[in-house]
C-alpha cells in the first residue's frame, strides 16, 4: 500500500536520510523503532510533504506521491498525526475532526470514528486544549481517519501518555484494522505498545534501517538495545 524506493531527506549540507526504501503493506501495521535523533520524525514529515526529499519515489497504491504539496498527498490517501498531536486547541472536539474531511469524498464524520472513540462523542462540543493529553492523541487519530486514508502515519503516538490511555490507543488502532482496509505506520520507542499493535518492526538508526523482524519473532532485548542511549 505505501512504497518507499531510494528516498532522501537532508537539513542543509546534513543528510539525515540517504537511500532509504521500505513497504506496508494492505492491512498491516507497521513499527520503525529508534532513538531520539535517528530520523523517525523527519522520515514522517518528508512523507508528508513537510519537508522536501531530493531524491527517490513515495507511492500510494500506483500512484507516486513524492512531487505532490501536502493536501495533494492527503487527497492521494495518506494521512498523519504528528509528534505532539498539535490538535487545534480553539476548535470544539467536533470541529477538530471536521477539519480532516476536507478532502474527504464524504462531508460527513463517519459513525465507526465515534465507536473508536467514545469519549470523543462524550466530549464533542468540549474546546480541544481543554483535553487530556491522552483524549488529545485520540482525537488527532480521528481527525486523520476522517480523511478516509489508505495509509495512517502515527509519530510516536505514546509520547506523554499515561499507561492506562496508552493500552486504549493500542486497542483502538487494532480496531481500525478491523474496521477499515488500512495500512498503519507507527513511529515508537516503547516496545511493550509496539508489540501490542505491530505486524513487523524495522529499527532506524541515523537515517538507515538496521534492523527488521516480524513481531513472532522479535527479539525484546536485542530491540532493546538498538533504542537503550
Amino acid at each position: 500500500m505505501l512504497k518507499v524506493e531510494n528516498f532522501g531527506v537532508s537539513y542543509g549540507q546534513s543528510r539525515i536520510i540517504e537511500d532509504l526504501s521500505f513497504e506496508a503493506f494492505p492491512n498491516e501495521t507497521l513499527a520503525i523503532m529508534g532513538r531520539n535523533g535517528m530520523g523517525k520524525t523527519t522520515l514522517f514529515k518528508s512523507l508528508m510533504g513537510v519537508i522536501p526529499s531530493f531524491s527517490g519515489k513515495v507511492k500510494v497504491g500506483d500512484r507516486d506521491i513524492a512531487g505532490l504539496r501536502s493536501c495533494q498527498r492527503v487527497a492521494s490517501g495518506i494521512a498523519y498525526v504528528p509528534q505532539g498531536r498539535m490538535i487545534f486547541p480553539t476548535l470544539t472536539v467536533l470541529e477538530n475532526i471536521e477539519t480532516g474531511l476536507e478532502t474527504a469524498a464524504s462531508k460527513r464524520i463517519s459513525d465507526d470514528i465515534f465507536a473508536l472513540f467514545p469519549v470523543l462523542f462524550d466530549m464533542r462540543k468540549r474546546k480541544g486544549g481543554n483535553l487530556s493529553g491522552g483524549q488529545q492523541q485520540q482525537l488527532a487519530i480521528a481527525r486523520a481517519l476522517a480523511s478516509d486514508p489508505k495509509v495512517l502515519l502515527l509519530d510516536e503516538p505514546t509520547e506523554g501518555i499515561q499507561p492506562s490511555i496508552i493500552k486504549d490507543i493500542a486497542k483502538a488502532l487494532n480496531e481500525i484494522r478491523k474496521m477499515r482496509d488500512i495500512t498503519i505506520i507507527v513511529s515508537e520507542q516503547v516496545l511493550s505498545f509496539t508489540l501490542d499493535v505491530a505486524d513487523r518492526l524495522l529499527v532506524i538508526e541515523r537515517g538507515r534501517f538496521v534492523h527488521e523482524d516480524l513481531r513472532a519473532n522479535v527479539d525484546a532485548k536485542k530491540i532493546s538495545e538498538y533504542l537503550s542511549v
